[in-house]
């Protein structure tokens, strides 16, 4: 089979050959349609990722396709089951072998893209802006890196839960699309002052933070009083200059979440909200904006898309076009 490994963490990950998988106890074989991209794929291909595995693996953490087989003695979706499985790595890849316990049913109407563009973003969003921040209906929610992959899904969920949402993007398409999303007020961040744009709306009650930085610093001058800001990444490269003296004056809380992390200690929490997820997918209220899907074998190509920002929403490569 084809697969997109990593080798060497001083080398750029290559459409390789490989071994057809076989699963073990436990798992099941899943024949790949499509994958999601993630910022985090950029992470772990330089072994700067949190969970990176040791060299050799494949990157691509969220594979959507078939259950072909499952392992010796294993429960799971019988074969041929369409399913979704955050795996965390090896999903760029013709076939692939994944804890069954993590293979999620599909719908019926989501197909393989959409499912492959659906579990972390919408995922780490709903965590976020339910569960750790508790949103309210009303409240002020501030977007950061409102056009990229979880940026946008914070934008629809936040208007699903009743906020005001302030969208921050670079330049007018990209906006354009977080108006779409249904953000109420748009930020340039190519010409815009945030923290001016933001202290002139009535300030911020929620911060949702994928990139860190100087937009980090812009969006903490503009929180209201017990404002709640959530970093979610670090995409400019900049890690956050915290003040904590002007988090106490201002009764500011900073809430870190790394969604998959729930897997480990709380699985409950990802299970409760993909449940919510699922069902508003059903009723129409979101759906997954895919800004470039491309072939296995263009898997450089479709990560560069993230690397240089050029995408919008999310990236997903296809081992199948009719996917």
């Amino acid at each position: 089979m084809k697969t997109f490994r990593v080798t060497d963490f001083n080398q750029p990950a290559q459409l390789t050959d490989a071994p057809a998988p076989k699963p073990a106890q436990g798992q099941a074989l899943i024949d790949i349609r499509a994958c999601g991209l993630n910022f985090a794929d950029l992470l772990m291909a330089k072994g700067t990722y949190q969970d990176t595995p040791p060299p050799p693996f494949s990157l691509g953490m969220e594979p959507a396709g078939i259950v072909t087989a499952l392992g010796p003695d294993t429960k799971g979706p019988t074969p041929g089951t369409r399913v979704a499985v955050f795996s965390g790595r090896d999903g760029l890849a013709e076939q692939g072998v994944f804890d069954a316990d993590r293979c999620l049913p599909l719908p019926d109407k989501m197909n393989f893209t959409e499912a492959a563009a659906f579990q972390i973003a919408y995922g780490t969003s709903h965590v976020a802006l339910d569960h750790k921040a508790r949103l309210q209906p009303g409240e002020t929610l501030l977007v950061l890196g409102a056009a990229g992959g979880v940026g946008l899904t914070a934008v629809e969920i936040g208007k699903l839960m009743g906020a005001r949402v302030i969208a921050c993007a670079r330049g007018a398409d990209k906006l354009a699309i977080c108006q779409r999303a249904g953000a109420d007020h748009l930020i340039n961040t190519d010409t815009q002052d945030i923290r001016a744009e933001v202290k002139a709306l009535g300030g911020a009650d929620v911060v949702y933070d994928a990139i860190g930085g100087a937009q980090f610093d812009a969006a903490f001058r503009a929180c209201n009083p017990e404002a709640r800001i959530l970093l979610i990444g670090f995409a400019s490269g900049d890690l956050p200059d915290v003040r904590p003296n002007h988090m106490l004056v201002k009764n500011i809380s900073l809430i870190g979440l790394y969604w998959g992390g729930y897997l480990k200690f709380r699985p409950q929490v990802l299970t409760d909200s993909l449940r919510q997820l699922l069902a508003w997918y059903g009723e129409g209220k979101i759906k997954p904006h895919v800004s470039h899907t491309l072939p296995l074998d263009h898997a450089t190509d479709a990560l560069d898309l993230l690397r240089q920002r050029k995408s919008t929403g999310k990236v997903v490569v296809t081992m199948n076009p009719s996917s």
